[in-house]
């Protein structure tokens, strides 16, 4: 969806129906106005308007916010609203957890990532939930409303057709919302379209239950006619590719979330379904690795995180984002968060550098871990830019941000130059969900693992991948030899740092609760420590278990 429609949120059925699907999640949603359903669906053009607010429970914080920056006007309460987006809860929770960055301030809740010791009560843990719950809401509101029988009645000829494809794009919205619970929490509350738009307690399915429901509704679009075939979709719209992209993802991770317990790997193996659908994507016509350079702006890779990536070549790698401009989609979260969290506040050179000459926060940085994956290749390697001027590659105080370098890859300037910050700092950087150096990588990696496919073609992804970083340059590629899981792990590190994947794929690895890897502060120790294995799986919120006495409570919690 364009970046301009998705300013266009209404509030539509964020009313009474809403609230009541989730009452029992003790959520403090707030309507904005007494719309009603036939009030909204009434023509294409208001199922549209509600289907930029599904997709835009991914990128901003509410109504109000999204206009002027003001408090008060969040869809979520009991969370400070920028903090509460969806794209900066998921973030921190799958990078500051891990041994990819590091997070200095000392809002409630911020230490707890790298000191793994958060409870049930911590409100960034609630707060992420509480956003997740938010849009499955949303979604599950499109959807009922969406039924043949509606659009039969409201709508005809070409405009039912089109409103059906909108419900198979909010039935793959939600189903990466369940993905969500699956991969954070493992399971949850459980509500569809099929359950009353009322106030009901809903049911717990666990992980297994909650597995089988993604896959089978990502299994069920990519056969579905409604649902866009490949790139046919308008930009930030999806289609079946990034069903394949999310099929291909949640099998690589299977022998994970089919396990006897949190931070087992001893599941069910899927690994050539990996494969399969990963390779789906990859034989697209039309995707393509982003190789031009943008003279001396960016690097092909970095051209990814630039301001306008959202034109080729890097709209040809990304199989779905989500779209951020800086006039129209504005928040604190987002690549806001990611590109002013991540530069100084006071070393204008380095505010110049990505795009915000009036913005910096001075939070995050890279630990040594990250840094040392690139080893001596920090200087032909275009994927390692970090900031190292004035920072120390120790960790040795989480709250002084000279302490560990600065990751300089999200950056609000375009292709030519242009700086897009602006007055208020906005970032116009689309992130990248999906994008097609991922379904290399899993290929390679469920190849490795046993899956059926072909480890010459894995081979040549993998070196695909290090021509393009390495810009062509001799020494890039590896032997068969050398292509093993862990130097795929590794490549993975290179390659996807900073994108919401390190969690996952240490947990997938037997690598993120354990002592036998450290990286600085993991348990809360300068050097690090292993901590209990349970820690793999975030709890389910106090306050939601507090309403619903159908929630059990995550081991160890």
């Amino acid at each position: 969806m364009n970046k301009v429609l998705i300013r266009g949120l209404v509030a539509a059925t964020t009313g009474l129906a809403l609230t009541a699907s989730l009452a029992s999640c003790d959520l403090d949603v707030k309507p904005k106005y007494e719309t009603t359903p036939d009030r909204v669906y009434v023509d294409l053009n208001g199922y549209r308007s509600v289907l930029a607010k599904v997709y835009g429970g991914f990128a901003v914080t509410g109504l109000g916010s999204d206009d002027n920056l003001a408090t008060g006007g969040g869809d979520v309460g009991g969370i400070d609203e920028g903090t509460s987006d969806y794209i900066r809860q998921l973030w921190s929770a799958q990078e500051l957890s891990t041994d990819e960055a590091v997070l200095g301030w000392g809002d409630a809740g911020v230490r707890d990532w790298h000191n793994m010791n958060w409870s049930a009560s911590n409100p960034l843990i609630r707060g992420l939930y509480y956003r997740i719950y938010y849009e499955i809401a949303i979604a599950n509101e499109f959807i009922r409303e969406s039924s043949d029988d509606k659009l039969n009645s409201r709508l005809s000829g070409a405009d039912v057709a089109a409103a059906k494809r909108y419900r198979a794009e909010a039935r793959f919205l939600r189903a990466v919302a369940y993905f969500h619970v699956l991969d954070l929490y493992g399971g949850g509350p459980f509500v569809t379209d099929t359950d009353p738009a009322g106030v009901f307690t809903p049911p717990y399915r666990n992980r297994q239950q909650i597995f089988e429901f993604v896959e089978s509704e990502l299994l069920a679009l990519s056969n579905d006619p409604d649902f866009a075939d490949p790139r046919t979709n308008e930009y930030g719209r999806v289609d079946k590719a990034a069903a394949w992209g999310m099929l291909s993802r949640l099998y690589l991770n299977a022998n994970v979330y089919t396990a006897s317990q949190p931070g087992a790997t001893n599941g069910t193996p899927r690994y050539t379904e990996a494969a399969t659908y990963a390779k789906r994507v990859i034989d697209v016509p039309g995707y393509a690795l982003s190789t031009t350079a943008a003279g001396n702006v960016a690097s092909a890779y970095g051209r990814l995180f630039l301001a306008d990536n959202h034109t080729a070549p890097a709209r040809n790698e990304i199989i779905w984002p989500v779209t951020f401009d800086a006039g129209n989609t504005r928040s604190f979260g987002g690549t806001t968060f990611l590109v002013n969290g991540s530069a100084s506040s006071s070393n204008a050179s380095w505010k110049a550098k990505v795009g915000m000459p009036q913005g910096g926060w001075g939070g995050m940085r890279a630990t040594k871990n990250l840094v040392n994956l690139f080893g001596a290749d920090t200087a032909r390697d275009t994927r390692g830019r970090f900031w190292t001027q004035g920072q120390n590659l120790e960790i040795n105080d989480l709250g002084a941000f000279t302490d560990g370098y600065g990751v300089v890859k999200f950056r609000n300037v375009t292709s030519t130059g242009v700086s897009l910050g602006g007055s208020q700092s906005q970032s116009s950087v689309d992130f990248p969900m999906i994008r097609l150096a991922e379904m290399m990588l899993n290929y390679a990696e469920a190849v490795k693992r046993g899956g059926t496919g072909d480890a010459g073609l894995a081979l040549t992804y993998v070196n695909q991948l290090r021509a393009r970083a390495y810009a062509n340059a001799s020494g890039s590629a590896i032997t068969a030899g050398q292509l093993t899981t862990d130097f795929i792990l590794d490549e993975r590190g290179r390659e996807l740092f900073w994108e919401g994947f390190r969690r996952t794929d240490l947990i997938r690895y037997g690598k993120f609760t354990e002592g036998t890897y450290l990286w600085p502060w993991k348990g809360g120790t300068p050097g690090g420590r292993g901590v209990e294995t349970f820690r793999a799986l975030y709890p389910i919120p106090a306050s939601d278990r507090a309403v619903n006495p159908a929630l059990p409570q995550n081991p160890g919690y």
